[in-house]
């Protein structure tokens, strides 16, 4: 299964990595939102982790060109942020997100919603 990750934090996409790759996930990362568009225009994924506060393109708008590019409407997207108000996840679910995970992220709780999601 392939996984790409979109975050501006070095930290976390190596976390993020370290954590997907030892499950068994084939890890596909971007720094920012239309980095992460660019993956997708070369790249099949299986699902998208998000976060929403980068720079060039924060995670909202990155949501809202996938799902509007027609080719990615069924693609499980999930928001992981240290956001917790209620109006950025609604934000969220407007945009199209599939699912919201708070930072930090437990391990095999992200990994369990992968799966819930993608199956």
């Amino acid at each position: 299964m392939r996984v790409l990750t979109v975050d501006d934090s070095r930290t976390i996409l190596a976390m993020l990595h370290h954590t997907l790759s030892n499950a068994g996930f084939e890890v596909l990362q971007a720094e920012d939102g239309q980095k992460g568009l660019d993956v997708l225009k070369t790249q099949q994924v299986d699902v998208v982790i998000t976060d929403i506060n980068m720079p060039v393109m924060d995670g909202i708008e990155f949501i809202k060109h996938v799902r509007a590019g027609g080719n990615h409407n069924s693609l499980p997207i999930l928001i992981l942020t240290t956001e917790t108000s209620q109006d950025k996840r609604d934000q969220g679910r407007a945009a199209g997100g599939t699912g919201w995970i708070v930072k930090p992220f437990d391990p095999e709780k992200l990994i369990s919603v992968i799966h819930r999601v993608v199956h």
